[in-house]
């Protein structure tokens, strides 16, 4: 297969294409090839200004460009911190949350004691009277 582009280039190569190139590109329009580059001297200032006025729009519109770019940075920045605040918050939630779970926890197994203290009493409060009443009597 061969190369794509050429590795060693002629003479006439560094200096244009080649004219059978140029008249099978372009045809009869152009039998100057340099005629669109040559500007004529009583438009040439016109030019410059023309040229001028496009590269401070291209400057103010990269200026724009920069600035946002900017912000954009700033807000990232911004989203980056909220981000490890909101992380930072989550660690100090889940080590809150294991805590009052435990806490929680001890709780309801206090309520159950405290529950089975109290039905154990008050069977206790009803079947010693009635079985010191049997052994009595």
């Amino acid at each position: 297969m061969p190369p794509k582009f050429k590795r060693h280039l002629q003479g006439e190569d560094l200096y244009g294409s080649r004219p059978t190139e140029r008249v099978n590109l372009l045809g009869d329009y152009h039998d100057d090839p340099y005629e669109d580059f040559t500007p004529e001297p009583s438009g040439r200032n016109d030019n410059i200004r023309q040229v001028q006025g496009q590269v401070d729009e291209v400057v103010g519109i990269m200026h724009d460009n920069i600035s946002k770019v900017i912000d954009r940075g700033d807000r990232l920045e911004d989203l980056q911190d909220k981000s490890d605040e909101l992380s930072i918050n989550a660690t100090h939630f889940k080590v809150t949350a294991k805590g009052l779970k435990k806490a929680m926890w001890w709780q309801a197994c206090k309520m159950r004691l405290i529950l089975i203290l109290v039905v154990v009493l008050l069977l206790l409060i009803i079947v010693v009277p009635v079985i010191y009443k049997y052994v009595i009597n």
